[in-house]
């Protein structure tokens, strides 16, 4: 007889028709990578971006990439687009290959909304139930943080590029630190998940959640405050869900 492993257990779970795939953005260049998750109980399987959305991807969106210079010019679309973020978007610390930030929630949601549109399948944000569920992976325990997460002890005061470190048993990236992840709690309403590269030990783990307070917008100079923006909080971000059909 042998012991399978809680992780090793749950991916036996996984729908055998489900694989991994990757989203190319109609029109660019852009992709990202969705894995496979096994349902929760009472639930249905679903996919999930491996990494926290880049800015590769998010740009496309948020600055109009995908129009014409004619279409931006007369405002296609600009309603459902944001106005430019208080100072520079990534705020010094990477562009290419790094996660997006400072997004809030309707931005967040609105990003889903397009990417739907563009791709033709149904992206959003995840539930804080599903959130935790793939961060673990069959875990029982919180992980070794260095190796696994950006955090207090490690990041230098700064985000890192997605994927550096070490992925759990399901492929994920930086689930625990460098992105705050926004997902939809149990009553509905937006909340972040998983700590971020500021999180000390002990506001870092599967369990680690914050809601947004006016100290992540403080500093917005509009009145009122940016709908789309979180001029203090350049530690949110995004990672994807897309329902398996």
């Amino acid at each position: 007889m042998f012991t399978v492993s809680v992780a090793l257990a749950t991916m036996l779970l996984a729908p055998q028709s489900a694989a991994p795939f990757e989203e190319k953005i109609p029109g660019t260049l852009a992709s990202f990578k969705m894995q496979p998750i096994p349902a929760l109980p009472g639930g249905k399987p679903f996919y999930i971006s491996t990494t926290e959305v880049t800015w590769d991807v998010f740009d496309i969106w948020a600055f109009r990439l995908d129009q014409s210079v004619e279409d931006q010019a007369k405002g296609v679309d600009a309603v459902s687009r944001p106005s430019k973020p208080y100072g520079a978007p990534d705020k010094g610390f990477g562009h290419k290959g790094y996660a997006a930030l400072g997004m809030t929630y309707l931005g967040a949601q609105t990003f889903c909304q397009w990417l739907s549109k563009k791709t033709g399948k149904k992206y959003r944000l995840p539930t804080e139930a599903e959130w935790e569920y793939a961060a673990r992976a069959g875990a029982t325990t919180e992980p070794e943080l260095d190796q696994v997460a950006w955090y207090w002890d490690n990041a230098e005061d700064k985000a890192w590029a997605v994927g550096t470190k070490k992925p759990n048993a399901w492929g994920l990236f930086d689930t625990l630190g460098n992105m705050a992840e926004w997902a939809v709690d149990k009553d509905g309403k937006p909340v972040t998940c998983g700590g971020h590269y500021l999180s000390k030990k002990g506001q870092i783990g599967f369990t680690a959640r914050a809601y947004q307070i006016p100290k992540w917008n403080e500093n917005d100079p509009q009145n009122p405050k940016s709908r789309w923006w979180l001029s203090n909080a350049p530690y949110v971000g995004i990672r994807l869900v897309c329902d398996l059909p």
